[in-house]
């Protein structure tokens, strides 16, 4: 639970961001009839992310054994490495989103509706698919859909609140401080995405060293139990770990966080809807 709504918390408000960008632009430069093209781009986007989402839950059902381990695999590497490109783009980039989303809403502009859509699209669109990957790498580690049902819609829900918030200045936030720290938990969720995929390509005989554990705690913690559960979804923990998996687990962390946490030249910070 605590993971998928760190996933659709964070992600979810750098969308929420982006439209307001969008929309107080064009609102503040007396086009409003340019608001129809945005929230229409907003809506294919936010359909296309759930059509992914169900894809990806049909075609791990429909799949053999070896398939899907196959596939589940694969989408966690796929996730991993999205969402590692994310978090240092957001960093890379956050001092000049709202420059850059106001000059493609004036290039779009002289071109049409079509081009103003299409640029909403486009800027929502990689949030919501980055979003539907990883949410459903990520709830191949917990044991109940459930709770990470219920964690993802809260988070979801509190991302939209935040960003209206935000767009009507009801409430001033440290942006900057918000995304390094949920970038550092997603760095966390994401390590054990990783150690997933690997945890999939060893039961196919791909990866060596299934049965080299570093634990097996199966007798003390069962798949299912609350504690197994919240570490399984927050950290990657899994009842029985090989070295590999630890190993993986560890290095990504190392490296990724290092970097991540590396001073920049200038102090990145997302700047208002307005």
């Amino acid at each position: 639970m605590v993971s998928s709504f760190l996933i659709a918390l964070r992600e979810g408000l750098e969308a929420a961001l982006i439209v307001g960008i969008l929309v107080a632009y064009v609102v503040k430069t007396n086009r409003r009839t340019l608001l129809m093209p945005i929230w229409s781009g907003v809506a294919v986007a936010l359909v296309l992310s759930l059509a992914l989402g169900g894809f990806l839950s049909f075609t791990s059902q429909e799949l053999s054994e070896r398939g899907e381990e196959f596939f589940a695999g694969t989408t966690s590497f796929v996730a991993v490495a999205l969402v590692t490109w994310m978090v240092f783009w957001m960093k890379r980039t956050a001092r000049a989103l709202r420059d850059e989303l106001h000059t493609k809403v004036e290039t779009a502009a002289l071109i049409g509706p079509l081009a103003i859509a299409s640029a909403a699209f486009f800027a929502v669109a990689r949030e919501g698919l980055e979003t539907a990957l990883f949410v459903y790498s990520n709830f191949q580690t917990v044991g109940s859909k459930v709770p990470a049902t219920v964690g993802l819609i809260v988070g979801l829900a509190l991302a939209v609140l935040l960003g209206y918030l935000i767009y009507n200045r009801a409430i001033r936030i440290d942006l900057s401080k918000f995304f390094t720290v949920t970038g550092i938990a997603l760095v966390v969720v994401a390590a054990g995405v990783l150690s997933y995929g690997i945890h999939e390509f060893q039961e196919l005989g791909w990866l060596p060293g299934e049965s080299a554990l570093a634990w097996d705690v199966s007798r003390w913690l069962t798949e299912d139990s609350f504690i197994t559960t919240l570490l399984a979804g927050t950290i990657g923990f899994d009842t029985t770990t090989s070295w590999l998996q630890l190993l993986a687990w560890s290095a990504y962390l190392i490296l990724v966080l290092g970097l991540y946490l590396k001073p920049s030249a200038k102090p990145a910070t997302l700047v208002s809807a307005k």
